[in-house]
Protein backbone atom coordinates (compact mmCIF):
# COMPACT_ATOMS: atom_id res chain seq x y z
CA UNK A 1 0.00 0.00 0.00
CA UNK A 2 1.00 3.32 -0.76
CA UNK A 3 1.59 5.72 2.40
CA UNK A 4 3.05 9.45 2.70
CA UNK A 5 5.47 9.12 5.40
CA UNK A 6 3.64 11.56 7.48
CA UNK A 7 0.93 9.79 7.33
CA UNK A 8 2.30 6.55 8.61
CA UNK A 9 4.05 8.44 11.50
CA UNK A 10 1.16 9.29 13.61
CA UNK A 11 -0.73 5.92 12.41
CA UNK A 12 1.66 4.25 14.04
CA UNK A 13 1.77 6.33 17.45
CA UNK A 14 -1.51 5.83 17.52
CA UNK A 15 -1.48 1.99 17.19
CA UNK A 16 0.98 2.56 20.22
CA UNK A 17 -2.44 3.69 22.05
CA UNK A 18 -1.60 7.40 22.62
CA UNK A 19 -4.94 9.19 22.57
CA UNK A 20 -3.05 12.97 22.60
CA UNK A 21 0.19 14.43 21.10
CA UNK A 22 1.13 17.63 22.62
CA UNK A 23 2.54 20.09 19.72
CA UNK A 24 3.61 23.69 18.53
CA UNK A 25 3.37 23.88 14.26
CA UNK A 26 6.24 24.97 12.11
CA UNK A 27 7.03 24.98 8.62
CA UNK A 28 9.83 22.74 9.15
CA UNK A 29 7.14 19.66 10.22
CA UNK A 30 4.54 21.54 8.09
CA UNK A 31 3.62 17.70 6.34
CA UNK A 32 4.02 16.14 10.03
CA UNK A 33 1.23 18.87 11.18
CA UNK A 34 -0.59 18.24 7.95
CA UNK A 35 -1.10 14.57 8.65
CA UNK A 36 -1.76 14.96 12.82
CA UNK A 37 -5.23 16.55 11.78
CA UNK A 38 -6.05 13.36 9.54
CA UNK A 39 -5.86 10.29 11.84
CA UNK A 40 -8.20 8.81 13.85
CA UNK A 41 -8.24 7.89 17.12
CA UNK A 42 -5.78 10.60 17.71
CA UNK A 43 -6.19 14.35 18.62
CA UNK A 44 -3.47 16.94 18.51
CA UNK A 45 -3.10 19.09 21.43
CA UNK A 46 -1.78 22.67 20.11
CA UNK A 47 -0.01 24.39 23.22
CA UNK A 48 1.61 28.05 23.09
CA UNK A 49 5.16 26.95 23.54
CA UNK A 50 7.39 24.00 23.10
CA UNK A 51 8.66 23.56 26.77
CA UNK A 52 5.18 23.81 27.83
CA UNK A 53 4.28 20.94 24.97
CA UNK A 54 7.17 18.82 26.44
CA UNK A 55 6.01 19.24 30.46
CA UNK A 56 2.46 18.37 28.99
CA UNK A 57 3.22 14.73 27.39
CA UNK A 58 5.73 13.82 30.30
CA UNK A 59 3.05 14.28 33.07
CA UNK A 60 0.34 12.74 30.38
CA UNK A 61 2.53 9.30 29.93
CA UNK A 62 2.88 8.94 33.52
CA UNK A 63 -0.48 9.36 34.59
CA UNK A 64 -1.76 7.20 31.58
CA UNK A 65 0.63 4.29 32.26
CA UNK A 66 1.93 4.73 28.58
CA UNK A 67 4.18 6.99 26.31
CA UNK A 68 3.90 10.84 25.93
CA UNK A 69 4.01 12.01 22.62
CA UNK A 70 5.33 15.72 21.62
CA UNK A 71 5.47 17.71 17.72
CA UNK A 72 7.91 20.09 17.18
CA UNK A 73 9.63 21.91 14.44
CA UNK A 74 13.17 22.43 13.33
CA UNK A 75 15.42 24.99 15.06
CA UNK A 76 13.68 26.69 18.32
CA UNK A 77 11.25 24.00 18.26
CA UNK A 78 13.62 21.36 19.43
CA UNK A 79 15.48 23.39 21.67
CA UNK A 80 12.44 25.09 23.24
CA UNK A 81 11.54 21.18 24.20
CA UNK A 82 14.59 20.24 26.17
CA UNK A 83 13.85 21.12 29.33
CA UNK A 84 11.10 18.54 29.18
CA UNK A 85 13.02 16.16 27.56
CA UNK A 86 15.40 16.42 30.61
CA UNK A 87 12.57 15.95 33.03
CA UNK A 88 11.67 12.56 31.02
CA UNK A 89 14.78 11.66 31.09
CA UNK A 90 15.45 11.93 35.15
CA UNK A 91 12.05 11.07 36.05
CA UNK A 92 12.35 7.72 33.61
CA UNK A 93 9.35 8.44 31.77
CA UNK A 94 8.64 7.30 28.02
CA UNK A 95 8.06 10.32 25.80
CA UNK A 96 8.64 10.41 22.10
CA UNK A 97 9.44 13.16 20.42
CA UNK A 98 9.27 13.84 16.94
CA UNK A 99 10.75 16.98 15.53
CA UNK A 100 11.35 18.59 11.67
CA UNK A 101 14.21 19.37 10.40
CA UNK A 102 15.21 21.11 6.69
CA UNK A 103 15.44 18.81 3.84
CA UNK A 104 18.36 16.70 3.37
CA UNK A 105 19.98 18.46 0.48
CA UNK A 106 20.20 21.53 3.26
CA UNK A 107 22.02 20.17 5.72
CA UNK A 108 25.31 20.42 7.22
CA UNK A 109 26.58 17.64 6.80
CA UNK A 110 30.15 17.65 8.16
CA UNK A 111 30.71 20.59 6.15
CA UNK A 112 32.58 22.02 9.17
CA UNK A 113 29.70 25.32 8.78
CA UNK A 114 27.44 25.93 11.96
CA UNK A 115 24.32 26.44 10.07
CA UNK A 116 23.41 25.57 6.54
CA UNK A 117 19.39 25.04 6.28
CA UNK A 118 16.95 27.44 7.34
CA UNK A 119 16.81 27.08 11.18
CA UNK A 120 18.76 23.83 10.89
CA UNK A 121 20.16 22.39 13.93
CA UNK A 122 21.47 19.12 15.20
CA UNK A 123 19.07 18.82 17.53
CA UNK A 124 20.00 15.07 17.42
CA UNK A 125 23.76 15.73 18.77
CA UNK A 126 22.05 17.92 21.38
CA UNK A 127 19.82 15.74 22.85
CA UNK A 128 22.30 12.04 22.58
CA UNK A 129 22.62 12.91 26.23
CA UNK A 130 18.74 12.86 27.69
CA UNK A 131 17.41 10.21 24.90
CA UNK A 132 17.96 6.11 25.26
CA UNK A 133 17.63 6.45 21.30
CA UNK A 134 18.14 9.79 18.97
CA UNK A 135 18.58 9.51 15.32
CA UNK A 136 17.35 11.90 12.23
CA UNK A 137 15.41 9.78 9.58
CA UNK A 138 17.70 10.05 6.33
CA UNK A 139 15.96 6.95 4.17
CA UNK A 140 12.36 6.74 4.35
CA UNK A 141 11.93 3.09 3.74
CA UNK A 142 13.62 3.02 7.23
CA UNK A 143 10.79 4.72 9.22
CA UNK A 144 9.06 1.97 10.72
CA UNK A 145 12.84 0.58 11.76
CA UNK A 146 13.08 3.97 13.72
CA UNK A 147 9.86 3.81 15.01
CA UNK A 148 10.12 0.20 16.53
CA UNK A 149 13.06 1.10 17.90
CA UNK A 150 12.15 4.40 19.61
CA UNK A 151 9.01 2.63 21.32
CA UNK A 152 10.94 -0.38 21.89
CA UNK A 153 13.65 1.57 24.14
CA UNK A 154 11.30 4.13 25.43
CA UNK A 155 10.31 0.99 27.75
CA UNK A 156 13.13 -0.93 27.58
CA UNK A 157 15.10 -1.54 30.85
CA UNK A 158 14.40 1.61 32.68
CA UNK A 159 12.66 3.54 30.85
CA UNK A 160 13.24 7.67 28.85
CA UNK A 161 12.39 9.76 26.01
CA UNK A 162 13.76 8.94 22.63
CA UNK A 163 13.79 11.59 19.56
CA UNK A 164 13.05 11.22 16.24
CA UNK A 165 14.27 14.11 14.03
CA UNK A 166 12.72 13.72 10.30
CA UNK A 167 13.88 16.03 7.01
CA UNK A 168 11.19 17.93 5.17
CA UNK A 169 11.55 15.50 2.07
CA UNK A 170 11.48 12.40 4.29
CA UNK A 171 8.24 13.68 5.63
CA UNK A 172 6.81 14.36 2.23
CA UNK A 173 8.27 11.05 0.56
CA UNK A 174 5.62 8.21 -0.40
CA UNK A 175 6.14 4.52 1.16
CA UNK A 176 4.89 0.80 -0.15
CA UNK A 177 4.32 0.09 3.27
CA UNK A 178 4.41 -3.86 2.78
CA UNK A 179 7.92 -3.11 1.86
CA UNK A 180 9.08 -1.74 5.21
CA UNK A 181 11.15 -3.65 7.42
CA UNK A 182 10.66 -2.93 11.29
CA UNK A 183 12.76 -3.89 14.11
CA UNK A 184 11.79 -6.90 16.58
CA UNK A 185 13.70 -7.55 19.42
CA UNK A 186 15.42 -10.81 20.29
CA UNK A 187 13.46 -12.58 22.62
CA UNK A 188 15.58 -13.03 26.05
CA UNK A 189 14.07 -15.56 28.30
CA UNK A 190 13.09 -14.15 31.59
CA UNK A 191 14.71 -16.40 34.11
CA UNK A 192 13.74 -15.31 37.84
CA UNK A 193 16.41 -17.88 39.45
CA UNK A 194 19.48 -14.65 40.60
CA UNK A 195 16.50 -13.06 41.62
CA UNK A 196 14.76 -16.05 43.75
CA UNK A 197 18.29 -16.33 45.24
CA UNK A 198 18.54 -13.17 46.59
CA UNK A 199 14.74 -12.46 47.67
CA UNK A 200 15.29 -15.48 49.93
CA UNK A 201 17.98 -13.75 51.64
CA UNK A 202 15.54 -11.22 51.71
CA UNK A 203 12.96 -12.96 53.53
CA UNK A 204 15.92 -14.10 56.07
CA UNK A 205 17.67 -10.61 56.93
CA UNK A 206 13.38 -9.83 57.36
CA UNK A 207 12.85 -12.60 59.55
CA UNK A 208 15.88 -11.21 61.85
CA UNK A 209 14.88 -7.35 61.58
CA UNK A 210 13.21 -5.60 64.57
CA UNK A 211 13.07 -2.37 63.05
CA UNK A 212 12.38 -3.08 59.09
CA UNK A 213 11.11 -0.44 56.90
CA UNK A 214 10.48 0.22 53.10
CA UNK A 215 11.50 2.97 51.28
CA UNK A 216 9.67 2.97 47.81
CA UNK A 217 9.92 5.22 45.24
CA UNK A 218 8.12 6.29 41.72
CA UNK A 219 10.23 3.15 40.25
CA UNK A 220 7.17 1.02 41.62
CA UNK A 221 4.86 3.24 39.85
CA UNK A 222 4.55 1.61 35.93
CA UNK A 223 2.21 -0.73 35.30
CA UNK A 224 0.61 -2.67 37.28
CA UNK A 225 3.30 -1.81 40.32
CA UNK A 226 0.96 0.65 42.35
CA UNK A 227 -1.29 -2.51 43.13
CA UNK A 228 1.15 -5.13 43.49
CA UNK A 229 2.94 -2.98 45.99
CA UNK A 230 -0.13 -1.85 48.03
CA UNK A 231 -0.51 -5.93 48.60
CA UNK A 232 3.03 -5.89 50.02
CA UNK A 233 2.43 -3.21 52.26
CA UNK A 234 -0.73 -5.21 53.97
CA UNK A 235 1.27 -8.25 53.84
CA UNK A 236 4.23 -7.16 56.14
CA UNK A 237 2.63 -4.25 57.90
CA UNK A 238 6.14 -2.67 58.22
CA UNK A 239 6.69 1.07 58.09
CA UNK A 240 6.68 2.29 54.66
CA UNK A 241 8.26 5.78 53.60
CA UNK A 242 7.90 7.44 49.98
CA UNK A 243 9.91 9.50 48.06
CA UNK A 244 7.84 12.57 47.38
CA UNK A 245 6.99 12.13 43.96
CA UNK A 246 6.02 8.31 45.02
CA UNK A 247 3.87 10.16 47.65
CA UNK A 248 0.61 8.48 45.65
CA UNK A 249 1.45 4.84 46.20
CA UNK A 250 -0.57 4.83 49.83
CA UNK A 251 -2.63 7.20 50.92
CA UNK A 252 -1.68 9.18 53.98
CA UNK A 253 -4.12 7.33 56.44
CA UNK A 254 -2.80 4.16 55.14
CA UNK A 255 -1.41 2.26 58.70
CA UNK A 256 2.00 1.67 56.98
CA UNK A 257 2.25 5.15 55.79
CA UNK A 258 5.14 7.26 57.33
CA UNK A 259 5.46 9.87 55.59
CA UNK A 260 8.09 11.32 53.08
CA UNK A 261 11.65 11.66 54.97
CA UNK A 262 14.72 13.80 54.24
CA UNK A 263 16.16 17.30 54.33
CA UNK A 264 12.74 18.85 54.67
CA UNK A 265 10.65 16.30 56.45
CA UNK A 266 8.60 15.20 58.63
CA UNK A 267 10.06 14.53 62.09
CA UNK A 268 8.17 11.52 61.91
CA UNK A 269 9.73 10.42 59.05
CA UNK A 270 13.45 10.95 59.67
CA UNK A 271 12.46 9.26 62.86
CA UNK A 272 11.40 6.12 61.70
CA UNK A 273 13.85 5.85 59.13
CA UNK A 274 17.05 6.37 61.27
CA UNK A 275 15.81 4.05 63.87
CA UNK A 276 15.25 1.20 61.39
CA UNK A 277 17.90 -1.96 61.34
CA UNK A 278 16.52 -3.23 57.91
CA UNK A 279 16.19 -0.64 54.61
CA UNK A 280 14.46 -2.46 51.64
CA UNK A 281 14.32 0.21 49.05
CA UNK A 282 12.80 -0.10 45.68
CA UNK A 283 12.53 1.65 42.71
CA UNK A 284 14.18 5.20 44.63
CA UNK A 285 17.40 6.78 43.28
CA UNK A 286 17.86 7.58 47.30
CA UNK A 287 19.22 10.62 46.31
CA UNK A 288 20.79 13.51 48.82
CA UNK A 289 17.10 15.38 49.28
CA UNK A 290 15.90 12.20 50.99
CA UNK A 291 19.08 10.72 52.45
CA UNK A 292 21.55 14.11 53.12
CA UNK A 293 24.70 14.75 52.23
CA UNK A 294 26.87 12.80 54.56
CA UNK A 295 26.50 8.84 53.10
CA UNK A 296 27.55 7.51 57.34
CA UNK A 297 24.51 9.35 58.76
CA UNK A 298 21.66 7.26 56.22
CA UNK A 299 20.05 4.76 58.77
CA UNK A 300 23.75 4.15 60.18
CA UNK A 301 22.76 1.11 61.97
CA UNK A 302 20.20 -0.45 59.32
CA UNK A 303 21.29 -3.21 56.83
CA UNK A 304 20.44 -2.27 53.14
CA UNK A 305 18.58 -4.06 50.32
CA UNK A 306 18.48 -1.94 47.06
CA UNK A 307 16.64 -2.83 44.64
CA UNK A 308 16.68 -0.68 41.50
CA UNK A 309 16.83 -1.41 37.58
CA UNK A 310 19.72 0.68 36.62
CA UNK A 311 23.02 -0.81 37.92
CA UNK A 312 25.06 2.31 37.65
CA UNK A 313 21.98 3.82 40.31
CA UNK A 314 23.41 0.16 42.60
CA UNK A 315 26.92 0.76 42.36
CA UNK A 316 26.61 4.87 43.24
CA UNK A 317 26.39 4.61 46.55
CA UNK A 318 28.89 5.88 49.46
CA UNK A 319 27.90 3.77 52.07
CA UNK A 320 27.83 -0.07 52.08
CA UNK A 321 25.08 -1.62 50.75
CA UNK A 322 24.52 -5.88 51.82
CA UNK A 323 21.95 -6.96 49.42
CA UNK A 324 21.94 -5.05 45.46
CA UNK A 325 19.22 -6.44 43.42
CA UNK A 326 19.12 -5.12 39.39
CA UNK A 327 15.54 -5.39 38.67
CA UNK A 328 12.03 -4.12 37.79
CA UNK A 329 10.39 -3.03 40.69
CA UNK A 330 7.05 -4.31 39.77
CA UNK A 331 8.69 -7.32 39.29
CA UNK A 332 10.60 -7.74 42.45
CA UNK A 333 7.66 -6.84 44.29
CA UNK A 334 5.53 -9.65 42.52
CA UNK A 335 8.28 -12.32 43.35
CA UNK A 336 8.73 -10.90 46.94
CA UNK A 337 4.82 -11.70 47.60
CA UNK A 338 5.43 -15.15 46.49
CA UNK A 339 8.03 -16.03 48.94
CA UNK A 340 6.42 -14.23 51.20
CA UNK A 341 3.22 -16.75 50.33
CA UNK A 342 5.17 -19.66 50.58
CA UNK A 343 7.69 -18.74 53.53
CA UNK A 344 4.16 -17.93 55.68
CA UNK A 345 6.46 -16.82 58.55
CA UNK A 346 4.51 -14.78 61.25
CA UNK A 347 4.44 -10.56 60.77
CA UNK A 348 6.39 -10.28 64.23
CA UNK A 349 6.81 -6.22 63.59
CA UNK A 350 3.82 -4.60 65.11
CA UNK A 351 5.18 -3.22 68.24
CA UNK A 352 7.99 -1.64 65.97
CA UNK A 353 4.88 0.02 63.89
CA UNK A 354 3.05 1.21 66.80
CA UNK A 355 6.41 3.20 68.19
CA UNK A 356 6.49 5.00 64.29
CA UNK A 357 2.43 5.64 64.21
CA UNK A 358 2.93 7.40 67.78
CA UNK A 359 5.73 9.77 66.48
CA UNK A 360 3.42 10.11 63.48
CA UNK A 361 0.59 11.42 66.18
CA UNK A 362 3.23 13.14 68.35
CA UNK A 363 5.19 15.40 65.80
CA UNK A 364 2.27 16.67 63.12
CA UNK A 365 3.27 18.49 60.02
CA UNK A 366 0.81 21.02 60.99
CA UNK A 367 0.96 22.88 64.24
CA UNK A 368 -1.85 24.71 65.97
CA UNK A 369 -0.23 28.21 65.28
CA UNK A 370 -0.33 27.65 61.39
CA UNK A 371 -4.57 27.71 61.52
CA UNK A 372 -4.31 31.34 64.01
CA UNK A 373 -2.81 33.31 61.16
CA UNK A 374 -4.76 36.35 61.29
CA UNK A 375 -2.83 38.62 58.23
CA UNK A 376 -2.68 36.23 55.41
CA UNK A 377 -2.89 32.38 54.93
CA UNK A 378 0.11 30.00 56.33
CA UNK A 379 0.31 27.65 53.21
CA UNK A 380 0.58 24.83 55.63
CA UNK A 381 -2.65 25.06 56.91
CA UNK A 382 -4.07 26.11 52.86
CA UNK A 383 -2.56 22.70 51.38
CA UNK A 384 -4.09 21.13 54.77
CA UNK A 385 -7.53 22.32 53.87
CA UNK A 386 -7.65 21.80 50.47
CA UNK A 387 -6.30 17.93 50.91
CA UNK A 388 -9.50 17.97 52.91
CA UNK A 389 -11.91 19.54 50.23
CA UNK A 390 -10.60 17.47 47.63
CA UNK A 391 -12.24 14.02 46.34
CA UNK A 392 -10.85 10.63 46.16
CA UNK A 393 -10.83 11.21 42.25
CA UNK A 394 -9.00 14.22 41.97
CA UNK A 395 -5.12 14.67 40.31
CA UNK A 396 -3.23 16.63 42.50
CA UNK A 397 -0.05 18.80 40.42
CA UNK A 398 1.96 20.51 42.04
CA UNK A 399 4.66 22.64 40.92
CA UNK A 400 8.18 21.60 40.87
CA UNK A 401 10.41 23.80 42.50
CA UNK A 402 10.52 26.89 45.10
CA UNK A 403 9.77 26.80 48.96
CA UNK A 404 5.26 26.71 48.56
CA UNK A 405 6.06 23.21 46.75
CA UNK A 406 7.97 22.28 49.71
CA UNK A 407 4.70 23.12 52.05
CA UNK A 408 2.71 21.06 49.39
CA UNK A 409 4.57 17.79 50.02
CA UNK A 410 4.69 18.18 53.86
CA UNK A 411 1.26 18.69 54.12
CA UNK A 412 0.30 16.42 51.14
CA UNK A 413 -2.73 13.89 52.99
CA UNK A 414 -3.49 12.19 49.89
CA UNK A 415 -6.57 9.86 49.79
CA UNK A 416 -7.40 6.76 48.43
CA UNK A 417 -7.30 6.76 44.33
CA UNK A 418 -5.61 10.62 44.13
CA UNK A 419 -2.99 10.92 41.85
CA UNK A 420 -0.18 13.52 42.81
CA UNK A 421 3.01 13.72 40.28
CA UNK A 422 5.67 16.52 39.92
CA UNK A 423 8.96 16.42 38.37
CA UNK A 424 11.13 16.50 41.28
CA UNK A 425 14.70 15.74 39.90
CA UNK A 426 14.81 18.48 37.44
CA UNK A 427 12.53 20.57 39.40
CA UNK A 428 11.90 22.97 36.68
CA UNK A 429 9.76 26.61 37.09
CA UNK A 430 6.97 26.41 35.05
CA UNK A 431 6.12 22.73 35.51
CA UNK A 432 3.05 23.38 37.29
CA UNK A 433 0.19 24.66 34.47
CA UNK A 434 1.27 22.47 31.59
CA UNK A 435 1.30 19.39 33.82
CA UNK A 436 -1.82 20.15 35.37
CA UNK A 437 -3.14 19.95 30.94
CA UNK A 438 -1.34 16.76 30.52
CA UNK A 439 -2.60 15.48 33.64
CA UNK A 440 -6.13 16.36 32.83
CA UNK A 441 -6.37 15.16 29.34
CA UNK A 442 -4.70 11.52 30.11
CA UNK A 443 -7.61 11.19 33.36
CA UNK A 444 -10.39 13.16 31.62
CA UNK A 445 -10.67 13.91 35.46
CA UNK A 446 -10.49 17.29 37.56
CA UNK A 447 -7.52 18.32 38.35
CA UNK A 448 -5.42 20.54 40.89
CA UNK A 449 -2.54 22.79 40.41
CA UNK A 450 -1.02 23.93 42.98
CA UNK A 451 1.83 26.60 41.99
CA UNK A 452 3.86 29.84 42.76
CA UNK A 453 3.05 33.17 41.34
CA UNK A 454 6.94 33.33 40.11
CA UNK A 455 6.40 29.78 38.55
CA UNK A 456 3.33 30.29 36.73
CA UNK A 457 5.31 33.45 34.93
CA UNK A 458 7.53 31.05 32.55
CA UNK A 459 4.40 29.16 30.83
CA UNK A 460 1.44 31.36 31.70
CA UNK A 461 0.42 31.48 28.06
CA UNK A 462 -0.96 28.08 28.57
CA UNK A 463 -3.92 29.33 30.32
CA UNK A 464 -5.15 30.41 26.80
CA UNK A 465 -4.63 26.61 25.98
CA UNK A 466 -6.88 25.72 29.11
CA UNK A 467 -9.34 28.57 28.61
CA UNK A 468 -9.65 26.88 24.71
CA UNK A 469 -10.52 23.47 25.26
CA UNK A 470 -12.58 24.21 28.93
CA UNK A 471 -10.44 22.03 31.11
CA UNK A 472 -11.57 21.12 34.78
CA UNK A 473 -8.18 22.57 35.84
CA UNK A 474 -8.18 24.44 39.12
CA UNK A 475 -5.72 26.34 39.80
CA UNK A 476 -3.88 27.87 43.26
CA UNK A 477 -1.74 30.32 42.80
CA UNK A 478 0.69 31.06 46.24
CA UNK A 479 1.29 34.46 45.80
CA UNK A 480 4.29 35.66 48.00
CA UNK A 481 5.43 38.28 45.99
CA UNK A 482 8.69 36.78 44.29
CA UNK A 483 10.72 33.78 44.42
CA UNK A 484 10.49 32.60 48.34
CA UNK A 485 12.84 30.32 47.85
CA UNK A 486 15.36 32.29 46.40
CA UNK A 487 14.57 35.39 49.29
CA UNK A 488 14.72 32.37 51.83
CA UNK A 489 18.15 31.76 50.68
CA UNK A 490 18.85 35.27 50.29
CA UNK A 491 18.05 36.25 54.15
CA UNK A 492 20.11 33.05 55.19
CA UNK A 493 23.16 33.25 53.54
CA UNK A 494 23.83 36.98 52.64
CA UNK A 495 21.77 38.86 54.79
CA UNK A 496 18.92 39.97 53.08
CA UNK A 497 20.76 41.32 50.10
CA UNK A 498 17.89 40.66 47.81
CA UNK A 499 18.57 39.82 44.07
CA UNK A 500 16.63 39.56 41.86
CA UNK A 501 13.94 37.84 43.60
CA UNK A 502 11.16 40.10 45.05
CA UNK A 503 9.74 44.02 43.73
CA UNK A 504 12.39 45.64 45.23
CA UNK A 505 15.14 43.66 43.61
CA UNK A 506 13.53 44.17 39.86
CA UNK A 507 11.70 40.83 39.50
CA UNK A 508 8.51 42.43 37.92
CA UNK A 509 5.47 39.95 38.42
CA UNK A 510 2.27 40.47 36.63
CA UNK A 511 -1.04 40.54 38.61
CA UNK A 512 -2.00 37.01 38.37
CA UNK A 513 -5.57 37.96 38.69
CA UNK A 514 -5.90 40.07 36.06
CA UNK A 515 -3.97 37.80 33.53
CA UNK A 516 -6.28 35.50 34.32
CA UNK A 517 -9.45 37.29 33.62
CA UNK A 518 -7.37 38.37 30.58
CA UNK A 519 -7.69 34.87 29.33
CA UNK A 520 -11.26 34.47 30.17
CA UNK A 521 -10.52 32.23 33.37
CA UNK A 522 -13.22 32.93 36.24
CA UNK A 523 -10.66 34.41 39.28
CA UNK A 524 -10.78 34.25 42.65
CA UNK A 525 -8.89 35.30 45.68
CA UNK A 526 -8.17 34.17 49.40
CA UNK A 527 -6.63 36.49 51.56
CA UNK A 528 -7.01 35.08 55.14
CA UNK A 529 -8.19 31.87 56.94
CA UNK A 530 -11.96 33.63 56.93
CA UNK A 531 -13.92 30.83 55.21
CA UNK A 532 -11.42 29.27 53.49
CA UNK A 533 -12.70 26.30 53.38
CA UNK A 534 -15.86 26.83 51.87
CA UNK A 535 -14.31 29.15 49.17
CA UNK A 536 -11.82 25.83 48.25
CA UNK A 537 -14.65 24.46 47.74
CA UNK A 538 -16.66 27.01 45.67
CA UNK A 539 -14.05 27.11 43.25
CA UNK A 540 -13.46 23.53 42.89
CA UNK A 541 -16.98 22.81 42.11
CA UNK A 542 -17.16 25.59 38.92
CA UNK A 543 -17.81 24.11 35.86
CA UNK A 544 -14.59 24.42 33.41
CA UNK A 545 -11.46 26.09 34.61
CA UNK A 546 -10.60 28.64 37.48
CA UNK A 547 -8.14 30.46 39.55
CA UNK A 548 -7.38 31.52 43.00
CA UNK A 549 -4.65 34.06 44.34
CA UNK A 550 -4.20 32.91 47.74
CA UNK A 551 -2.30 35.57 49.41
CA UNK A 552 0.65 34.66 51.95
CA UNK A 553 3.45 36.39 53.43
CA UNK A 554 7.30 36.75 51.94
CA UNK A 555 8.85 35.70 55.22
CA UNK A 556 7.80 31.78 55.34
CA UNK A 557 9.96 29.49 57.12
CA UNK A 558 9.92 26.06 55.80
CA UNK A 559 9.96 23.37 58.57
CA UNK A 560 10.88 20.76 59.98
CA UNK A 561 14.15 20.79 58.19
CA UNK A 562 18.44 19.62 58.65
CA UNK A 563 20.09 23.00 59.44
CA UNK A 564 23.91 22.85 60.52
CA UNK A 565 24.45 23.53 64.29
CA UNK A 566 26.37 26.37 64.91
CA UNK A 567 28.87 25.67 68.00
CA UNK A 568 30.16 28.32 70.34
CA UNK A 569 33.14 29.02 69.48
CA UNK A 570 31.41 29.94 66.34
CA UNK A 571 32.05 26.53 64.15
CA UNK A 572 29.55 24.35 62.23
CA UNK A 573 28.74 21.03 62.63
CA UNK A 574 26.51 19.71 60.02
CA UNK A 575 22.71 18.70 60.53
CA UNK A 576 21.51 15.39 61.40
CA UNK A 577 18.98 13.88 59.59
CA UNK A 578 17.31 12.74 63.08
CA UNK A 579 17.63 16.00 64.45
CA UNK A 580 15.43 18.47 62.79
CA UNK A 581 15.14 22.12 63.11
CA UNK A 582 13.55 23.71 64.97
CA UNK A 583 15.65 21.45 67.49
CA UNK A 584 13.94 19.77 69.98
CA UNK A 585 15.28 19.45 73.84
CA UNK A 586 18.21 17.41 74.18
CA UNK A 587 16.11 15.06 76.75
CA UNK A 588 13.24 14.81 74.21
CA UNK A 589 15.29 14.01 71.34
CA UNK A 590 17.45 11.35 73.01
CA UNK A 591 13.63 9.89 73.98
CA UNK A 592 13.61 9.00 70.12
CA UNK A 593 17.01 7.20 69.47
CA UNK A 594 16.22 3.74 69.83
CA UNK A 595 18.56 0.92 71.30
CA UNK A 596 18.54 -2.57 70.78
Amino acid sequence: MKKKLSDFVWEYIAELGIKHVFMFPGGGAMHLVDSIGSVEGLKYVTLLHEQACSFAAETYARISDNMGAVLVTTGPGGTNAITGCAAAWLESTPVIFISGQVKTTDLKYTSGVRQKGNQEIGIVDIVSSITKYAVTVMEPDQIKYHLDMAAYMSKEGRPGPVWLDIPLDVQASYLETDMLQGYVPEKKEKSFFDLDVKLAEVVTMLKNAKRPIIIAGQGIERGNGRNMFRNLADALAIPVLTSWIAVELLPYEHPSNLGKPGMVAARYSNFTMQNADLVIAIGTRLDPAMIGYTPGDFAPNAKKIIVDIDISELNKFEFPVDVKIQADAASFIEKFLEHIKKDAFPIQFRDWLNICQAWKKEYPVLLPEYEEEKEAVNPYWFIDTLFRVSAADDVLIPGSSGAGIDVFWLCAKNKPGQRMLATGSLGSMGYGLPAAIGACLASGKRTICVEGDGSIGLNIQELASVRGMNLPIKFFIMDNGGYLSIMNMQRAHFKGHYVGSNEGSRLFLPDIKKVAAGYGIPVFEIQTHDNMEERIQQILEIDGPALCRVCMKDNIVIQPKVVSRVNEDGSMNSGKLIDLWPFLPEDEMKRHILKD
